[in-house]
């Protein structure tokens, strides 16, 4: 091998190291996934939609790496900021060349969700009225997207969504969750009790830092998203965060 083919080795060799490092990332709990997000806010002091906005497009982008051919997206959020998310990513998703749908059933009356609604509803992305059936989320969508419950969920999921879940868990599309699979328990991972469908996402992306729920998921792609926290921030949490590589928004783990 000539000198210019060792360099173009030990280049890959090391974007794989610096990509793929599961079994050093920390993974967080729920109260110190939520002290974080604190700390992001009053000591840091980002704003709620700048983090949304980082976060969605890294979701946004996690998606199309997993899931290149663009088709029609059905993006299903909750009622906070994980729902929030869900609005960001279905925007820049459109951009990327996909067709999003957005299903919002319980919205939340304040500036930041109206103006993520008003948005999408600018840039002609539809929201359905009505959830589809299994049938059409297998015959019309290549990717349905999960920003119900964030790690902020408490168990037991409202009746309201749980007919949501339910389709969710039976559709063959791939099902990309946002941060955590909605009715699975942030620290114990898919729920025990008879009552909750169990979801099983193909794609699991975690932002800021895994939470413990990633160590039982096995899906085929999961990321890590949104490259914002500070350093000191990091050291302090001793996440362990994988270097991200280029200019991506979301790393392979």
């Amino acid at each position: 091998m000539n000198v210019l083919g060792r360099l173009k080795s030990l280049h890959s060799l090391n974007r794989k190291l610096h990509t793929t490092v599961p079994n050093m990332v920390k993974h967080l709990g729920q109260n110190e996934a939520i002290n974080v997000d604190v700390e992001l806010f009053n000591e840091y002091k980002f704003s709620v939609d700048q983090l949304m906005e980082l976060a969605g497009l890294s979701c946004a982008h996690a998606i199309a790496k997993s899931f290149p051919d663009t088709g029609n997206v059905l993006v299903c959020c909750g009622p906070g900021n994980n729902g929030g998310d869900g609005l960001v990513a279905a925007r820049h998703l459109q951009l990327l060349g996909y067709t999003p749908r957005i299903f919002y059933p319980k919205r939340t009356d304040k500036e930041l969700y109206n103006n993520l609604v008003n948005q999408c509803t600018m840039m002609d992305i539809e929201f359905l009225q009505n959830f589809p059936s299994v049938d059409q989320l297998n015959k019309e969508y290549c990717v349905l997207v999960d920003a119900l419950f964030g790690f902020s969920f408490r168990p037991p999921v409202k009746e309201s969504f749980l007919p949501v879940l339910t389709s969710l868990s039976l559709a063959s599309t791939p099902v990309a969750s946002v941060d955590i699979p909605s009715g699975w328990s942030v620290e114990e991972g898919p729920p025990s009790d008879e009552n909750t469908p169990a979801l099983k996402p193909d794609l699991l992306i975690s932002l800021t830092a895994p939470k413990k729920c990633a160590k039982v998921f096995s899906g085929r792609f999961h990321y890590l998203g949104g490259r914002f926290v500070p350093r000191r921030l990091a050291e302090k949490y001793e996440l362990d965060l994988p270097t991200y590589p280029g200019l991506d928004t979301c790393v392979q783990l």
